[in-house]
């Protein structure tokens, strides 16, 4: 490998704001990196995904714009 042209790869403290803790490598200065979120409190990883609910969003989108005549017929004939 050619000198002087590479990035300082070193060990790392990794803290989470939920508390976890772990070491890694990386090129970024310094010897503490603080995140937001890792695997331990993402909901993806957790499976504590949280739900979403989305009934009436249609309901709530044809009462603000109103509906098209071309709807209001389709409702009309039952489609």
């Amino acid at each position: 490998m050619k000198e002087g042209i590479h990035p300082d790869y070193h060990f790392i403290k990794v803290e989470c704001a939920c508390g976890n803790s772990f070491i890694t490598r990386s090129t970024k200065r310094g010897k503490l990196l603080r995140i937001e979120i890792c695997s331990e409190c993402h909901p993806f990883f957790t499976g504590k995904q949280k739900f979403v609910d989305t009934e009436g969003r249609v309901e709530k989108f044809l009462r603000k714009y109103g509906m098209t005549s071309a709807a209001k017929e389709l409702q009309r004939k039952g489609k």
